[in-house]
């Protein structure tokens, strides 16, 4: 009887089990990690990302994993000794295969991006610029990840992947709610503006507000599930580098001296001897100029600390002229419409403020006289403020540098004495690097497929709890009626 009581049960509990709901369970997404390396005119630095499997809206929610310095200068550099340009590259790719488990390193999405430092090779040698790609290639291809190409991005792509950069890391796409306990967009969300200046160009990026009367200008992006429309522009050759050539060239050709020319953004005491031929090197100072022809001559330029001549020196690399009295147009009749909302000003901007100790919120004026006062410093004086760390071939153009942003900012973007304040000078926001490779991995997820969530079949906690209880105690009843 005890027995034909216990299968009783047993049928019983069996039969139900099987009417208990069942559920579909997630299990935890995957993790997933892509690097980018972003080769620069002047160096290359590479990224490491990871996300996880279960995208939203489309777009993945990406953190910074490392960051990685290369040694040497940008690849264009290696023009004459290509195999260099990818042996460059393995310190660093040893690095992240250090953070990325072995077991994901095959799927791990890794892509090259040059930028202005290879446009102008491309524009001066292309085979040249393809063949130090394929020696990147061919490095990159040696290691055990997905290789997705090395590439030289445009200006415009440039820009653009700045500023999702600095949107992403600063929440205006997506945001945490501990509430809903998901990602949801914040309400009213507004987006920043991305300047950025780097050794070849310089670009600008932000939603404009009202109408646009050119759209040709614009990039049309889509993240977390919408649209957004952007002007972004780059200035090839405005680059805080080729800025230095333009302008030593310039100074030279119009002096009437031959050997000996005055620069006024140099401290006085310094003294610079360079060779007309470097001049030739660059599509940004050559351009077919028959005042160069072929005088390999030396010429030396000797410093003066004219705050007031620098400024002046500065603006005629610019042509203001040929935007008329538009006030929709920057320079060299370029396009643009009116600035709007807060900016974020990175590279080059914000390393030449950090050496003058300019910081955002500081007055229009105080900024000006605080250039205006390092310009005026000999070149003793200038050596005394250098950090240790510090590059001495970039110490005498520091006066050079501060005029040319506030030109570039104020009289070509035409930024105010109120528009000023909303302009911010950042590298880092927490952990994050500003810069184009995170907006670059970010629209790159969007062509990564989400991995399919893995389903499993199960019953809610609460019935599996009370089924076991009901098990155990039927086992236990069962027992004891036996042993009696």
């Amino acid at each position: 009887t005890a027995l034909l009581g216990l299968l009783l049960t047993l049928s019983i509990l069996t039969l139900l089990l099987s009417l208990v709901r069942v559920e579909d369970v997630t299990l935890p997404p995957t993790v997933k990690y892509g690097m980018v390396f972003d080769a620069g005119s002047s160096h290359t630095s590479l990224f490491v990302y990871e996300w996880d499997s279960d995208k939203q809206n489309d777009t993945g929610v990406v953190s910074q994993t490392l960051s990685c310095d290369v040694q040497g200068p940008g690849i264009s550099s290696y023009v004459n000794d290509p195999p260099k340009a990818g042996d460059s590259l393995r310190e660093c790719l040893d690095k992240a295969l250090q953070v990325v488990p072995a077991a994901k390193q095959r799927d791990v999405s890794a892509y090259f991006g040059a930028t202005a430092g290879m446009r102008l090779l491309r524009e001066q040698n292309s085979s040249a610029a393809d063949q130090v790609l394929a020696e990147i290639a061919k490095t990159m291809q040696e290691y055990p990840v997905a290789f997705c190409g090395a590439q030289i991005i445009t200006g415009e792509e440039e820009g653009a992947y700045g500023w999702i950069t600095i949107n992403y890391v600063l929440e205006s796409f997506t945001k945490y709610s501990p509430k809903a306990h998901t990602w949801v967009r914040p309400e009213a969300a507004n987006s920043f503006g991305a300047l950025d200046l780097g050794g070849a160009s310089t670009q600008i990026s932000f939603a404009p507000k009202g109408s646009v009367t050119n759209w040709n200008e614009t990039s049309r992006l889509k993240l977390y599930g919408y649209n957004y429309d952007i002007y972004t522009h780059s200035y090839l050759c405005y680059g805080q580098n080729e800025m230095w050539k333009r302008l030593a060239k310039e100074l030279i050709m119009e002096s009437s001296s031959s050997t000996l020319v005055e620069h006024p953004c140099y401290p006085k005491d310094y003294k610079e001897t360079i060779s007309l031929s470097s001049f030739r090197t660059s599509p940004c100072t050559n351009q077919s100029d028959p005042r160069l022809s072929l005088d390999d001559r030396n010429v030396t330029l000797e410093g003066r600390s004219n705050a007031s001549g620098c400024l002046v020196a500065v603006r005629k690399l610019f042509n203001f002229s040929a935007c008329g009295q538009s006030q929709d147009c920057t320079f060299d009749g370029i396009y643009q419409p009116p600035v709007s909302g807060q900016f974020f000003a990175f590279s080059a901007f914000y390393y030449n403020f950090k050496f003058l100790n300019l910081t955002e919120g500081q007055p229009l004026a105080t900024v000006r006289e605080t250039i205006e006062r390092f310009c005026a410093r000999s070149w003793e004086d200038v050596c005394s403020l250098c950090y240790p760390e510090e590059n001495s071939e970039r110490l005498p153009k520091y006066c050079a540098s501060a005029n040319y942003i506030l030109t570039l900012l104020l009289d070509a973007y035409k930024f105010n004495e109120t528009s000023w304040n909303n302009i911010f000078f950042q590298m880092n926001v927490g952990s994050t690097n500003v810069g184009w490779t995170l907006g670059y991995m970010l629209n790159l997820t969007n062509m990564i497929p989400a991995e399919a969530p893995a389903w499993v079949k199960g019953h809610a906690p609460s019935l599996w709890a009370a089924a076991v209880a009901f098990i155990t105690l039927t086992l236990a009843v069962g027992i004891v009626a036996l042993l009696v």
